[in-house]
């Protein structure tokens, strides 16, 4: 086992779906001989020339680049350089690329990767830290993922190559630099199920991508007060693995869910309705919500003050110990 930072083991990912299957092609901006903004590409131009390619400052040209190509049989892996970049790409992925397969019945798989590096806490300017997770995650017909750890990001990029549905591969970009013990290649991974990243008996707390860090600081913290908390990665954020998290709420039978994005409309109103509904009996307390203000994504020196952190996350699990 190495210590990997999930920006290399991502890199491995790539490469070694190169490697083991030619119809795969990697392109977006700057992705060729820069290697990416986040060098997650580096390297990969050198090793398979034009099968790694850069495309122009377009992201609807992208993503119709990447249907396309998918029609085609190609398995393309198209990156949007930032979270806000993906905008312009939005018509063509939720009009065509997350409605061929089904239109075609089954004729035309649409074998598509949507690389997005997304999310906050690396100080970035105006247009570069947001979370799109909802648009996607409710748009029917597209896969959604996002990893926490380096040995995920290994397993279910892999997994999302091999996937006949397009997958949007949400990459947290403040966990590029994360290190991890891990053995490559991994496995791949199941595109639908939620990990249990530490176990409790007092309260859920579910969280994704970013977050889980973060979750896991306060469940260490908590501990160390005599609570303990069971920390749920979901991983993919659609298809919800609800028998993970309804299995982990009846044993603790309190839940918080956290998320960078804002806490209106966000992915925790789903979750929290969801287990209201199917866990009436068993909630000891109404889910909590940790998240974001519904405001524009603030300067980088408030960032600090507008994402969810520990105190917060610890704050909601007192709220749910009220009754």
């Amino acid at each position: 086992m190495t210590a990997v930072t999930m920006a290399k083991a991502l890199n491995q990912a790539l490469y070694d779906a190169l490697e083991r299957d030619d119809r795969v092609l990697v392109f977006g901006e700057d992705v060729g001989k820069l290697g990416g903004v986040f060098r997650v590409t580096d390297g990969l131009t050198d090793a398979f020339g034009r099968r790694v390619f850069n495309t122009p400052l377009a992201e609807s040209a992208i993503a119709g680049i990447a249907v396309g190509l998918a029609i085609k049989g190609f398995r393309p892996v198209a990156e949007m350089q930032f979270d806000v970049f993906s905008y312009p790409a939005f018509e063509q992925i939720t009009s065509h690329l997350a409605k061929y397969r089904t239109r075609t019945q089954g004729a035309c798989p649409m074998q598509v990767v949507v690389r997005i590096p997304y999310g906050g806490n690396i100080g970035g300017i105006e247009q570069h830290s947001e979370s799109p997770e909802t648009y996607y995650a409710h748009t029917a017909g597209l896969k959604v993922v996002s990893p926490a750890t380096p040995g995920d990001a290994y397993a279910l990029l892999t997994a999302a190559i091999q996937d006949p549905d397009p997958v949007i591969f949400l990459e947290p970009k403040s966990r590029y630099w994360s290190k991890e013990e891990v053995d490559l290649p991994a496995p791949a991974l199941p595109l639908d199920r939620a990990r249990i990243a530490r176990e409790g008996t007092d309260a859920t707390v579910i969280a994704y991508g970013p977050t889980v860090h973060v979750a896991l600081a306060a469940a260490e913290a908590a501990a160390a007060e005599g609570t303990s908390l069971e920390v749920v990665d979901l991983r993919s954020l659609a298809p919800l693995d609800m028998d993970t998290l309804a299995a982990s709420v009846r044993k603790t039978r309190r839940a918080v869910v956290a998320h960078e994005a804002p806490v209106f409309m966000g992915l925790g109103a789903e979750i929290a309705a969801r287990l209201m509904h199917d866990l009436f009996d068993v909630l000891a307390a109404p889910v909590e919500r940790v998240g974001s203000a519904t405001i524009p994504y603030p300067p980088a020196r408030f960032e600090k003050l507008f994402l969810p952190d520990a105190d917060r996350i610890l704050e909601a699990v007192d709220r749910t110990r009220e009754f």
